[in-house]
């Protein structure tokens, strides 16, 4: 390992570097199942910050940051670095291909969007019925997956195989503040992760363990968690934001989390009840040090805290989310700012860790 003298008095900043790596990241395609792309690239970064790196049998990157003081928490940061998109399924004449969504996509926003396909990203298009031969009852029709083709435009030559995946062929783009890109959720988690174990502190093992597929029922996680055995954990993610005005002018009461009201603590969602402990860590780590935070609305969806808390005997586990808008379609939209709030919530609340953490009530 690399000798780095880091500056403990402040957290790590969002610049150019990291949204950088986030637009690599993002560009890049890693699909469920096939994450080997997003893999190389994380590798590569992190090799200079850690003691320890292997990747498991299920594909997970699992690196540690090891303390430097004795009796010291284990601490599991987590990461998933697939993203939703398409498996080909089988093959039609003239360059048109059957496909299934991996993980969830709204089946209505798929006609005419863009996609890569392929390890060598070929372009295509999700076909759809133009509206000069639409009649009115099939407009006022629910949209059918198997009436759906992806359309590379004429025979790629072997280019395309039956259980290649394909994603949204969105790229990255900043305007000021504001990202956009496919699949932040969750590479926006992924590149915090990197950015703390770059300033790993030394009174904690920090476990980072990058996840695959997540999108299709947090398996990687179930096996990363295993294996590291941690002691508490924390899973980041990125987390859907509707809070957009409602259609009446209503008060939009059912929003999950908003834009700019800094990261999501999960207090329960599908798959976790938090550990209450933790809760109370970050709660008061964020107002001790003047950061924004805010609590996901409890309801559907989760993250890989729901497999971690129940592997072995049981381990405490949170999350933390960065909001974003429109997930699982072609485009997500996030915030600098909630992302930089997430960073130093996250590297203040490893920062002041100590083993009392679990003594409290819960």
């Amino acid at each position: 390992m690399s000798t780095i003298k880091l500056n403990k008095s402040s957290a790590p900043k969002i610049g150019a570097e990291q949204i950088a790596l986030l637009e690599k990241l993002s560009n890049a395609v890693g699909v469920s199942g096939d994450e080997g792309e997003i893999r190389s690239i994380v590798l590569e970064t992190i090799k200079p910050f850690v003691d320890e790196v292997h990747e498991d049998a299920m594909g997970n990157i699992i690196a540690i940051h090891k303390a430097k003081t004795e009796k010291s928490l284990r601490v599991m940061v987590d990461a998933h670095m697939d993203e939703v998109g398409f498996m080909i399924i089988a093959e039609d004449e003239g360059g048109l291909y059957q496909f299934e969504t991996v993980g969830g996509i709204d089946v209505r926003s798929l006609p005419a969007k863009t996609v890569w396909v392929g390890k060598d990203h070929l372009p295509g298009v999700i076909g759809a019925k133009p509206i000069h031969l639409t009649d009115k009852g099939e407009m006022d029709s629910t949209i059918h997956l198997d009436t759906l083709r992806i359309d590379v435009g004429k025979d790629p030559g072997g280019k395309v195989k039956v259980g290649d995946r394909a994603t949204f062929a969105t790229k990255f783009e900043q305007s000021g503040s504001v990202l956009f890109g496919k699949a932040l959720d969750d590479r926006i988690g992924v590149v915090t992760l990197i950015e703390l174990l770059k300033h790993a502190p030394d009174h904690i093992e920090l476990q980072a363990a990058f996840t695959v597929q997540e999108e299709l029922g947090l398996r990687g996680a179930r096996v990363a968690a295993y294996g590291l055995n941690p002691d508490l954990a924390f899973a980041i993610d990125s987390t859907p934001s509707f809070d957009q005005p409602t259609w009446d002018g209503s008060e939009n009461t059912q929003y999950n989390t908003r834009l700019g009201a800094g990261p999501a603590i999960y207090l329960s969602d599908a798959g976790t009840l938090s550990d209450p402990r933790l809760i109370r860590r970050l709660t008061q780590t964020a107002e001790k040090h003047a950061i924004p935070y805010q609590f996901r609305q409890p309801g559907g969806g989760g993250t890989d805290a729901g497999a971690i808390h129940l592997r072995r005997g049981g381990i405490p586990s949170v999350s933390i989310s960065i909001p974003g808008r429109y997930a699982h379609t072609a485009v997500l939209v996030s915030r600098v700012e909630d992302w930089q709030h997430g960073l130093a919530l996250l590297y203040h609340t490893l920062l002041e860790l100590t083993p009392d953490v679990l003594s409290g009530e819960r």
